[in-house]
């Protein structure tokens, strides 16, 4: 890729000049921002504002997206404003991190992720490649969750009114590919969810679920473990 199709700033920062900012974005040191990638994208309640008052995106004045050191942002990737992001992003292509998102330190989020806002992440996080999140969820240090993974908050779409809980997801915990944690349900510290299982309840720290719907049982001694991330 030619030089000239990146735009440099004095804190060594690699930004593409096809990617589109919005907002007072706050972007670290030695940051690299690949092609087609949005930051700052105005959340619904700011898009509102600025069409009521005949703004367009360029001349609204919001807060955008803040962005420690190191991130790298790859291709066709959107974060919304009003997030915070710390140091060492990784990302793969096409991610999705809605509005009032906290993210900490040396997060990988895979391709094709979609984060739907007001969620906290810890540190040491890895997401892989499609996994949904919904709002308001609690994601904490050195959790794993495998590809396609899907958090639900919503007991009873679109039928009863419910206010929306995502699950919480505690230190060290691990969730295989393919599986799905109903709406607040709590996986324990260190706890590990099998790849496909349908988790309805709580899992305890330390326990391993599995099966569909989920049963809980004694994590074998060898896994009693905290994630490597």
């Amino acid at each position: 890729m030619l030089e000239s199709q990146f735009l440099r700033s004095s804190s060594n920062q690699r930004i593409h000049e096809s990617c589109k900012l919005y907002g007072k974005n706050v972007i670290g040191n030695n940051c690299t921002i690949l092609e087609n990638v949005t930051l700052g994208y105005p959340s619904g309640k700011i898009l509102n504002e600025l069409l009521s008052n005949g703004l367009s995106f360029e001349e609204g004045s919001f807060d955008g997206v803040k962005i420690g050191d190191n991130a790298v942002i790859r291709p066709n990737s959107t974060i919304y404003c009003d997030v915070k992001i710390g140091n060492y992003l990784r990302t793969g292509h096409n991610i999705l991190v809605r509005e009032m998102t906290n993210v900490g330190d040396n997060v990988l989020i895979g391709t094709n992720v979609v984060i739907d806002g007001t969620t906290t992440i810890g540190n040491n996080v890895s997401i892989q490649s499609n996994v949904y999140i919904p709002t308001n969820t609690i994601i904490e240090d050195n959790v794993f969750l495998g590809p396609c993974s899907v958090l639900t908050n919503d007991k009873y779409p679109i039928r009863v009114k419910y206010d929306l809980k995502g699950p919480v997801l505690r230190k060290g915990a691990s969730l295989g590919a393919n599986c799905t944690i109903l709406p607040g349900v709590e996986i324990g510290e260190g706890a590990m969810i099998a790849a496909g299982a349908l988790v309805t309840k709580d899992v305890p720290a330390w326990k391993l679920a599995l099966g569909f719907p989920a049963k809980i049982i004694d994590m074998p001694e060898e896994l009693r473990n905290l994630n490597r991330i």
